[in-house]
């Protein structure tokens, strides 16, 4: 059988022309080329229409076609998108790599995503790929402005030919600004979307006209919610990190919290048993200054140093006292921390930690649970003091009113005290209010003299062994009387043996001290001049009128000169150097002279009233001794 000869058919010949064009992908402009050629040969009309409808049936076979590759492409793009941004775990990098491949896929030169701001209210420009505008790349917009913010609000997509002149959104300069500097045009815009929440605005922009048509929103709108998903993902994980990051750190600081409590414990057990052992002060402040790695200054309440370690002396500051007293906690001042013992509301004293400016919370607790332990210690050393200070007390008042000699220098032996040395008595006297913080005063004195103190029939007395008493009772009236904030008036009698003669002795000083208005001084009976002598049991006349007259008789003892005979002849005469050269049988300027010489032995104001009375009875008294 032979074959049919078709090679001048002008249909098949079309037919064959179409396939190949569709086979090489053709432009579309060259499948008019076999309707053409036929046409030109003479075909048939019925032929070329023929012609004509295959053409048109190829054309929509290469149209399909290309959409099916492109589909092909976008899917295998959305896919390899999905891989890559499931691999990410970074947010900043997740949504670099979104707005990356949309700019890619729809072939676009800007693309950027903005996210929500709950608490602003309006959504902000987050990441940029493409963009060269500092103004465009820090736009935010509010719900409903421009494009972005609509689909924002709306979470619907939405796409502009030419933004510039769509007047379907809400223009804004600031916007308007940022796009027209940006040079952006075409515009499509798509929402984030986690469920019915919208997280941003994805977007894909030309910087000429251009129109995105459904199968480009749709691109960009599976991008979107693939981008929402590794966002939300890496969200989660940031968040996880976050938490993991937060618990590490709580069970840090709790074994921290937990190491820190031990080793306070510890620390608290250790200065503990030291203190029932009978270590002092200085023993607990060298403890703790070594734990702590710094000097140590212990004070009492009334802010004298009963310990120090490791550095230069330093004053409780009161605020900084006050301050720690009110929180029961350490307190820095200037570098310093500051604590204040306390045993329930009572001060104690304070406790000063230097070189540890920066002190950290575990050791500021090791500071004050050291604090809890000083304050034990002192309130042992207090009752033991207070039990001390009774006996001593009892002691003193037996001295004091007399007693069995031998039991009472036994009972002081046992105390410290040597009662066959001498021993001066001084009475301390202050208003009411004050004199138990008075005897406390006295009696920390007493024990730094090797004496003692106590109250005595409504005084502080303090019994000492010193052979000046009338400088010691200077000297404790203008300590004490500092201390207390009030006048302390001290009278001081002996030394002696003979205490309870030196207590009526010493009351009568304090006496005479406030009758001559001197409150708030300290003497003793010989310091008072004539006074004391009138006063005084045993009275000193021969050094009495050797204070007085001491370098004139020396003077005349000396040169044999008649000093005291004109001083005594000048005072029984009134005063009058007439009367007395009479009376001395030498010329006016004689007596002159000699007076001249007595108020240089014996200072200028030698002939005041006081001066003068003194020097009257000296005489008399110097008369009386025959010397």
């Amino acid at each position: 059988m032979s074959s049919v000869d078709v090679s001048d058919n002008p249909a098949v010949n079309a037919l064959r022309g179409l396939l190949d064009l569709l086979a090489g992908d053709a432009p579309a402009e060259d499948f008019g080329g076999p309707a053409a050629r036929a046409r030109d040969a003479g075909a048939d009309p019925a032929v070329q229409a023929v012609i004509a409808e295959a053409t048109q049936t190829a054309l929509d076979i290469r149209r399909i076609l290309r959409q099916s590759r492109r589909r092909e492409k976008e899917l295998a793009a959305l896919f390899d998108t999905a891989g890559d941004l499931a691999a990410l775990r970074n947010l900043d990098a997740v949504l670099r790599a979104i707005v990356h491949r949309a700019r890619t896929l729809l072939g676009t030169d800007v693309a950027y995503l903005t996210m929500n701001d709950p608490e602003a209210g309006d959504t902000f420009m987050r990441v940029t790929d493409g963009s060269a505008s500092a103004a465009f790349q820090q736009l935010r917009l509010g719900m409903g402005e421009g494009l972005g913010g609509l689909v924002a609000q709306t979470a619907r997509p939405y796409a502009t030919r030419d933004y510039r002149t769509d007047t379907r959104f809400k223009h804004t300069p600031t916007i308007d600004h940022g796009v027209g500097e940006e040079g952006l045009r075409g515009i499509l815009g798509v929402p984030l979307r986690l469920g019915p929440r919208v997280i941003g605005v994805l977007y894909a922009a030309d910087r000429a006209p251009r129109d995105f048509g459904p199968d480009a929103v749709a691109l960009l709108s599976s991008l979107a919610d693939h981008a929402a998903v590794a966002i939300d993902n890496a969200r989660l994980l940031e968040e996880t990190r976050a938490t993991l990051v937060e618990l590490n750190a709580a069970t840090e600081t709790a074994r921290a919290h937990s190491e820190a409590m031990r080793r306070a414990a510890e620390v608290h057990d250790r200065l503990t048993e030291l203190v029932l052992r009978g270590g002092d002060v200085t023993e607990v402040a060298t403890e703790i200054a070594a734990l702590l790695d710094g000097g140590l200054v212990v004070h009492d309440a009334d802010g004298l140093e009963l310990a120090r370690v490791g550095t230069d002396p330093v004053a409780p500051p009161a605020q900084g006292v006050a301050a720690s007293r009110a929180s029961g906690q350490a307190v820095p001042v200037d570098g310093t921390w500051i604590y204040a013992v306390l045993a329930g509301p009572e001060l104690l004293g304070s406790m000063a930690l230097t070189g540890r400016a920066g002190l950290a919370d575990s050791d500021r607790r090791l500071f004050e649970r050291a604090g809890l332990v000083t304050a034990l210690l002192l309130l042992l050393r207090r009752s033991v003091a207070e039990a001390e200070d009774r006996v001593r007390g009892e002691l003193l008042g037996d001295l004091l009113t007399g007693g069995s000699t031998d039991s009472l220098t036994l009972r002081a032996r046992r105390l410290g005290i040597n009662l066959t040395r001498p021993h001066a008595v001084l009475v301390l006297s202050c208003d009411a209010s004050r004199r138990p913080r008075l005897v406390a005063e006295a009696t920390r004195r007493a024990r730094a003299l090797g004496g003692l103190a106590g109250p005595h029939q409504g005084n502080a007395v303090l019994l000492a062994p010193t052979d000046t008493p009338g400088e010691l009772a200077r000297v404790l009236s203008a300590e004490l009387g500092a201390a207390l904030g009030a006048p302390v008036t001290t009278g001081a009698a002996g030394p002696t043996t003979d205490l309870p003669a030196a207590y009526d002795e010493a009351a009568r000083c304090v006496r005479a001290l406030r009758t001559l208005g001197r409150a708030g001084e300290g003497a003793d009976l010989p310091a008072l001049g004539f006074l004391g002598v009138l006063l005084g049991d045993r009275a000193d006349i021969r050094g009495y009128v050797e204070r007085v007259l001491g370098p004139v008789l020396d003077y005349d003892r000396r040169r044999g000169t008649e000093l005291v005979r004109t001083l005594d002849a000048y005072y029984a005469h009134g005063a009058s150097l007439a009367k007395a050269k009479d009376a001395l049988h030498v010329h006016v300027n004689t007596v002159v002279q000699r007076l001249d010489r007595v108020q240089q032995l014996l200072g200028d104001d030698w002939n005041t009233p006081a001066r003068a009375l003194e020097n009257q009875l000296a005489l008399r008294l110097h008369k009386l001794l025959g010397d």
